[in-house]
């Protein structure tokens, strides 16, 4: 996948603010606040993350690997943003939007030569942009089937018998 990862992560990243701007404006805020389970994000948590990595992840890694710079660890827990209970869902997801769309331009100084950069990052070593890449684009469908897995909990408990076919998306058990 290295040779077309240019073309994948433009096509990920590019759907990504668009599934989330779908969910916003389609399913009740309650829903997309509800979490999995006890412990775990809601869509919108999911949705606060995205965002804290489009502000400060990666683009920002994209442009340290450009300009030959090491990376600093990121830790979502102390470094990102508390969800405001009264943030709206489709301002939410318009900010993504956003953002993401600033992003994409970042990777259009991305060449496939560039792939092979490396630097080092603070915990886990030497990395490649290429390597960075490939997380970009799983970051994003992670935490989009994360968010999905949250969205599908109270239509999974309420569906009887039929449960016993998404054993493998209840978030906990009765």
């Amino acid at each position: 996948m290295d040779n077309d990862i240019l073309d994948s992560l433009q096509a990920v990243l590019t759907t990504t603010p668009t599934r989330w701007q779908s969910l916003a404006a389609t399913l009740p805020p309650a829903l997309l606040r509800r979490p999995a389970a006890p412990g775990e994000w809601s869509a919108l948590e999911c949705l606060q993350h995205l965002i804290d990595a489009e502000r400060g992840v990666f683009p920002v890694r994209a442009r340290a690997f450009l300009a030959g710079q090491d990376l600093p660890a990121y830790d979502p827990d102390r470094q990102g943003t508390r969800l405001a209970a009264e943030v709206m869902p489709e301002a939410l997801a318009g900010e993504f939007a956003a953002l993401r769309a600033e992003s994409l331009g970042v990777l259009e100084h991305v060449t496939p030569a560039d792939l092979k950069r490396q630097v080092r990052h603070e915990e886990l070593g030497p990395v490649t942009l290429s390597q960075l890449l490939h997380e970009w684009a799983g970051h994003d469908l992670m935490h989009t089937v994360q968010a999905e897995r949250a969205l599908m909990q109270p239509f999974i408990e309420g569906c009887g018998p039929w449960r016993m076919y998404f054993l493998d998306h209840v978030a906990s058990e009765d």
